[in-house]
């Protein structure tokens, strides 16, 4: 029977070239998408699962309550992590980290700059790197050890042994090798080259007030994390007087997903793209196998006689269903193995396009279990309504002749093919919000200007020859003005309580922003002087310090010009009012900050290019003067412009995604909806020719033969403008500084819609309206 099934399954394909290829071009589109689609997600969700500890790893945050408002960070203070160890039984391994820090790796004449973290003793207690030489027991308790990944090791040392061999660290340390770990995977929350002992001082291991560090804590499984967390929070109020911070632990399974936080809760992150892109993949796949449906049910009337032959002969309705379904089983597996073949030819394309290296899943056991899963789900879903509409044919009014396919078959139809239209104006309404807001933010005034300026990180050796440094970059008349920063003017590295002043409001909590600059800051880099003036590089700059009209506005400061502050033993006049510079998030409001002068060991030269200037032939002489002048660090430089720019690297993304998907999503439904066209206007061909024997024009024809379809898209704008508004409204909500969205933009893709459907019924109708009435008049 089975045999039977599939050789008449075969026949009927066959037969019907066109309406088979459709749905199987339908099908296989949709399944490639869902494939990348579910790829991609699975990649995301798995961040940090090669860890052993993956289920009982938690980072300590901390909530600080500043003046009402609650931010959230993973700065923590350093003699937290003994105290847990010593004092907490449910902790049982507490370890701290650095921020990612950039050194420089020395060996004979090679110079490396890498990044890598200084650990506690109890890091490889719990993280789970891959050792290929040396162990983690002993890898980081010399307090001159280095550990290095294998990439590091093998441009380091190639194919000798770096164990036990000496490396000097940024021209002062030297460091030994103690182990090779394997490079850390893409999927990781920590990306490193090398991992180096955290050496600190009896002194600073009792300051609880002082937050610098990151903390990892290790636990049961089973740990009550409500109790653990109160225990924490009560063991630093025995330790420290600090009462507007509450610490919570946030479990490794959410550092990639949910890492977003906003009045001291847990907001999401990642998830959210994770879950929209789940839903266009179900999605995706559901208008493919909306286009058979519709394909199969319109083509009733060619399979009623079958139907009808069938049941005369002693068929049951089981068998016909089984039949049914074992058609669409076959043009879904036909749709798999193209989409396979789809799959390995876009790869590259596509972790190009998410800045992945996704692996071929043809080697992944999950993976077939997926597949047959989706060919499955597929042929069932796409097979099941055909199915159980064809099967049901009366074999009396389909022999004598009498049956036509009534409203049963044509309101389905009309209501699946009103959903495709519903979610076609959906995903076009989201890749114009999420274009505009990108665009919004991207034209958003920055405070500066970035153009034209380059950050160079700068090393000991090149702040003790800046004077040289400086003075031979402006000889070469590329440069108009250089300055120095203690961090990127694309992030933000210091925050602290603000400074006290005559005025402030007693036990007011106020956190600011903070800067070290020097002399030309403010002609540099390009930043508004409302009021006051720039830092001169003269002696009395040393107590000087600006603020930005943000800083102004939460101090509550009438005339801040000249007035006195005071931050710890040390005095300051404010001498200059800056404009708002963007440095964090792009998509917030800026935070209130305070620039000091700091001409002591800063962390960036900024380099202000002329106008006319070449960029290459610029940074051709900053190499030249670097080598010479700071010749232990290899020169490195960014555009600032392109540093800001990387802050929408997640948004571009979601948004080449979602046009992507979304197109092929319309290009899915243009499909359908042509093949749908193709065979109700070949139902009418004799009325197409009757008409022009009556006089119709092909204006009259066209306008007749897309007034149904026009109307379905009506029904499905009236659906999806409100539903569309109300779901991009929402997700905007996540933005401080967000676009303004009007109805008219999902109106706009509501006409869209209407317009390639109008586009592609006229274009199958076109072939019917220029025939001549005579051939389809001599039909029977």
């Amino acid at each position: 029977m089975i045999r039977n099934y599939f050789t008449i399954a075969w026949r009927n394909l066959r037969k019907n070239r066109t309406f088979s290829l459709i749905n199987v071009l339908g099908l296989a589109t949709g399944m490639a998408c869902t494939m990348f689609i579910l790829m991609w997600v699975q990649d995301e969700v798995s961040w940090d699962k090669f860890h052993t500890n993956y289920k009982s790893t938690w980072q300590v945050f901390a909530n600080r309550n500043f003046n009402g408002e609650i931010v959230t960070d993973n700065a923590i203070c350093l003699p937290l992590g003994n105290a847990l160890e010593k004092e907490l039984p449910a902790v049982k391994s507490a370890v701290f980290t650095s921020y990612p820090e950039t050194h420089v790796l020395e060996l004979g004449d090679k110079q490396l700059k890498k990044t890598g973290y200084r650990a506690g003793a109890h890091y490889f207690d719990i993280f789970s790197w891959e050792f290929l030489q040396g162990n983690a027991a002993t890898a980081i308790s010399d307090p001159d050890a280095i550990v290095l990944t294998e990439t590091t090791a093998r441009i380091l040392f190639g194919k000798e042994d770096p164990i036990g061999k000496v490396l000097r660290l940024d021209s002062r340390f030297d460091v030994k090798v103690t182990a090779v770990v394997r490079d850390a995977p893409s999927n990781s929350s920590m990306i490193f080259d090398f991992i180096t002992p955290y050496n600190y001082s009896a002194e600073a291991m009792q300051d609880w007030v002082n937050s610098y560090t990151n903390l990892y804590v290790k636990t049961d499984e089973q740990v009550n994390t409500s109790i653990l967390e109160k225990q924490i929070n009560e063991l630093i109020s025995r330790h420290s007087s600090n009462t507007n911070s509450t610490y919570f632990l946030h479990p490794m399974s959410k550092w990639r997903l949910y890492s977003d936080f906003n009045d001291g809760k847990n907001t999401g992150g990642m998830i959210e793209y994770v879950r929209l892109f789940i839903i266009i993949a179900v999605v995706i796949l559901l208008i493919a196998c909306v286009n058979f449906m519709n394909l199969s049910t319109a083509r009733s009337e060619k399979r009623a006689k079958e139907v009808g032959i069938r049941k005369t002969l002693g068929s049951d309705r089981k068998q016909l269903v089984l039949q049914f379904f074992f058609e669409s089983m076959i043009i879904a597996l036909m749709a798999f193995l193209i989409a396979l073949g789809l799959v390995f030819l876009f790869m590259p394309a596509f972790n190009v396009l998410v800045s992945k290296q996704l692996p071929m899943p043809y080697t992944i056991p999950g993976f077939w279990l997926s597949a047959a899963v989706i060919i499955v789900f597929t042929g069932l879903f796409a097979g099941s309504y055909p199915a159980l509409y064809l099967s049901s044919f009366n074999p009396v009014r389909v022999l004598k002749g009498t049956f036509v396919a009534g409203r049963s078959a044509v309101l389905p139809r009309k209501v699946l093919v009103v959903g495709q239209f519903v979610i076609s104006i959906l995903l076009i309404s989201a890749t114009i919000i999420i274009y505009l807001q990108i665009r919004h933010v991207k034209s958003r005034d920055m405070g500066y200007n970035p153009s034209n300026l380059i950050s160079i990180p700068s090393s000991p050796e090149a702040n003790r020859n800046f004077s040289v440094i400086r003075q031979e970059m402006l000889n070469t008349g590329l440069v108009s003005s250089v300055t120095r920063t203690s961090s990127p003017l694309t992030d933000i590295w210091s925050f602290t309580p603000a400074p006290d002043y005559e005025g402030k409001p007693a036990e007011t909590n106020m956190i600011v922003t903070a800067m070290g600059a020097t002399e030309d800051f403010i002609q540099t880099t390009g930043i508004r002087l409302v009021a006051g003036r720039d830092f001169s590089g003269t002696p009395a700059d040393s107590s000087s310090m600006l603020l930005n009209e943000a800083a102004v506005k939460t101090m509550r400061l009438k005339d801040p010009l000249g007035m006195k502050m005071r931050i710890g033993d040390r005095n300051f006049t404010v001498i200059g009012i800056t404009g708002n510079v963007v440095m964090a998030s792009p998509f917030r409001p800026v935070d209130p900050m305070m620039i000091l002068y700091r001409p002591s060991n800063p962390a960036f030269i900024n380099v202000r290019l002329t106008d006319n200037a070449d960029p290459f032939k610029a940074l051709a002489e900053f190499g030249r003067i670097f080598k010479q002048h700071n010749p232990s660090t290899p020169f490195e430089y960014r555009f600032t412009d392109e540093e800001f720019n990387n802050k929408f690297i997640t948004e571009e993304l979601i948004s080449r995604l979602t046009n992507i998907f979304a197109g092929l999503a319309i290009f899915i439904c243009c499909i359908g909806l042509s093949g749908l066209a193709a065979y109700t206007i070949r139902k009418r061909f004799r009325e197409i020719g009757i008409r022009k024997v009556l006089g119709a024009s092909t204006q009259n024809l066209l306008v007749t033969l897309s007034r149904e379809f026009f109307i379905l898209v009506i029904v499905a704008m009236l659906i999806a403008v409100p539903v569309s508004w109300w779901g991009m409204q929402n997700w905007l909500q996540r933005y401080d500084y967000r676009v303004d969205v009007n109805i008219g933009m999902f109106i706009l893709a509501g006409i869209a819609v209407m317009l390639l459907t109008i586009v592609t019924v006229c274009l199958n109708a076109l072939k019917a309206v220029w025939s001549r009435p005579v051939d389809s008049l001599r039909v029977e």
